[in-house]
C-alpha cells in the first residue's frame, strides 16, 4: 500500500507525470482529436470517464486475482474491462450527443487501444494504490489528458489564423508544438519537491 497523499497523487498524475506529455501515452487521440477545443473536451471527458471506471474495475479485479493466486490473468482481464467500458461510453455518447459522436469519429472506438487507459490500470496496481488512491490517480490522469488535448486544440485553433512557413505546415508543426508543450510540462517536475 502506498503512503502518498491523495493531493500528491492527483497533481503527480495530472501535471508532473502527465500521461501524454511526460510518458507519451495516448498520442493517437492527442494528435487526431486536438483540432477543435469542443471535440477535445468531449474526447477528454470520455477518456476520463473510461479511465475512472476502468480503474475501479481494475482495482477489484486485481484484488480478486491476488486472492485466487492467478495474477497472470491481470493484463487480459484489464483489456476486457477497458474494451467493455469503451463500448458503453460509445453507446452513451451516441445517444446523448450525436454531434459529438460524429465529430469524434474513429477516435472514439480507438479509446479501446489507448495505451494511457491500460497504463492507468497497470500503474495503480504496480504502485500499490488502494481503492481511493486508484480513483484519484485515474481522475488525475484523465484531467491531465484533457488538459493536454485542450491546450493543443487551443494552439491549433489560433494557428489557423497564422501563416507558418510551408516547410512546417501540417503534421510537422503539430509535432513541434507537442514537443514544446512537453518541455513546458517538464517545469512541473520541481513542483513536488
Amino acid at each position: 500500500m502506498s503512503n502518498e497523499s491523495l493531493g500528491v497523487i492527483f497533481i503527480n498524475a495530472c501535471l508532473v507525470n502527465n500521461f501524454v506529455l511526460a510518458y507519451f501515452l495516448g498520442i493517437c487521440p492527442f494528435l487526431g482529436v486536438s483540432a477543435k477545443r469542443q471535440t477535445a473536451m468531449g474526447m477528454g471527458a470520455a477518456v476520463t470517464l473510461v479511465m475512472t471506471v476502468s480503474s475501479i474495475a481494475a482495482s477489484a479485479i486485481h484484488t480478486l486475482l491476488v486472492y485466487l493466486d492467478t495474477p497472470y490473468l491481470q493484463l487480459i482481464s484489464f483489456i476486457a474491462v477497458i474494451a467493455s467500458m469503451v463500448q458503453l461510453v460509445e453507446m452513451f455518447i451516441k445517444k446523448v450527443s450525436p454531434s459529438l459522436f460524429r465529430s469524434l469519429g474513429i477516435f472514439l472506438p480507438l479509446i479501446t487501444t489507448n495505451c494511457a487507459i491500460l497504463a492507468v490500470a497497470l500503474f495503480q496496481t504496480n504502485r500499490g494504490y488502494d481503492w481511493l488512491q486508484s480513483i484519484v490517480f485515474a481522475i488525475g490522469a484523465g484531467v491531465g489528458f484533457t488538459l493536454a488535448l485542450v491546450l493543443m486544440a487551443g494552439i491549433r485553433e489560433k494557428l489557423e489564423l497564422a501563416r507558418p512557413p510551408d516547410l512546417v505546415k501540417g503534421a510537422a508543426l503539430t509535432l513541434i508544438i507537442a514537443g514544446l508543450l512537453s518541455i513546458c510540462f517538464m517545469g512541473f517536475a520541481g513542483l513536488m519537491g
